[in-house]
């Protein structure tokens, strides 16, 4: 780092996504994106609002909202559109997390948030997992700390079910609990029906998984009125523009074609299910996911050894370092041409019969 560096993040420790290598192509199973294109409409709902990049876009999102309105069931003061659902999340840390409200997430979850907690100065306590990697309600019960849940959890894929999400979220009356659910749609239960019941509710979500529009970058907020109110004074204070008009233009017409997305989950949700069976009939663990990866150990090769040697053959995963995690491999659902193709590699690899 330079001398100039301010020396409140001098220990600040950042975010490290998946890759993105140039130097060749390969099945990318590593960073959760859909195997699958944006519905027909999308593209040429870009290419029409090209016409109008001169111009700034709405910075109150009113044509997208009310579509997202019509679709949750909510209303339109209700949600907040951003910059994918990190920035959703930075302004929730911001806004409902400080010294009197500290922070509590699981030890094992999405590594952005103790690097929000970090740089936005608030003190965080990761709360472990169990053994089984299963997070316990119990553990968040009346913890009177803003709550921070994944569900389903990254890079574990477990869900709790909502009547857990309710009983913390109950028991936490004067804290915001947020739950975060990038990944919901792929077999998780929404805690969007609960947020007419408690104020202190916020549920956000992206665009980028379930939607295939990862590079569009578009995540929301749903909550309470004056939950979303808090979110939008942070968020006129940094970049009221904050969704440009190819994004905007992108999401309605996402929105307006919702069935072909929920049909390319439950293909996912499938092929899932055919990539679990095949791993486990290799001899590998593979949790319980609901969500479009796997998470899966190996008793025969590592964990790093196994990635390597796939980067080697032309397919990344995602490998963590986490001593807990170090053995496992999170891999993306692709399609069932891009599954086959890694289970076949593996039982190469392994040397284990090919399901």
């Amino acid at each position: 780092m330079s001398r100039f560096f301010s020396a409140r993040y001098a220990d600040l420790t950042p975010y490290t996504p998946g890759e993105q290598p140039q130097n060749r192509r390969y099945i990318k199973l590593n960073t959760n994106e859909s195997p699958f294109p944006p519905s027909p409409g999308v593209a040429a709902a870009v290419e029409a609002e090209s016409r109008r990049l001169a111009l700034y876009s709405d910075p109150e999102c009113v044509k997208l909202r009310k579509k997202m309105a019509d679709v949750y069931g909510l209303g339109p003061d209700q949600i907040v559109m951003t910059n994918g659902s990190d920035e959703v999340l930075n302004f929730a840390f911001m806004a409902f997390a400080d010294e009197e409200h500290p922070l509590a997430f699981a030890d094992v979850t999405y590594g952005f948030y103790p690097v929000f907690a970090q740089i936005n100065r608030i003190p965080y306590t990761e709360i472990p997992l169990k053994s089984d990697f299963c997070l316990d309600p119990a553990d968040y019960i009346g913890l009177n700390k803003t709550v921070v849940i994944a569900n389903p959890n990254a890079p574990t894929g477990l869900a709790l079910p909502l009547g857990d999400i309710e009983r913390i979220v109950k028991s936490n009356p004067d804290n915001v609990v947020i739950v975060d659910e990038a990944y919901v749609d792929f077999g998780g239960e929404s805690a969007v029906t609960l947020l007419n019941r408690y104020e202190n509710l916020l549920v956000t979500g992206t665009f980028s998984k379930s939607r295939s529009m990862a590079g569009a970058r578009l995540g929301f907020g749903f909550g309470s009125k004056k939950l979303i109110a808090d979110l939008n004074t942070l968020r006129y204070s940094t970049n009221p523009y904050n969704i440009n008009r190819l994004t905007d233009a992108a999401g309605q017409a996402a929105l307006a074609e919702n069935d072909y997305y929920m049909a390319n989950c439950r293909t996912i949700i499938e092929n899932r299910a055919w990539t679990t069976e095949q791993l486990r009939s290799l001899g590998f663990r593979v949790l319980d996911s609901q969500t479009n990866f796997v998470f899966a150990e190996s008793p025969d090769i590592a964990g790093r050894e196994l990635y390597s040697k796939l980067k080697d053959a032309g397919i990344l995963v995602r490998h963590f370092d986490k001593e807990r995690l170090q053995n496992f491999n999170r891999i993306t659902i692709g399609t069932k041409e891009q599954m086959q193709t890694l289970i076949d590699t593996i039982a190469s690899i392994t040397g284990g019969d090919k399901p």
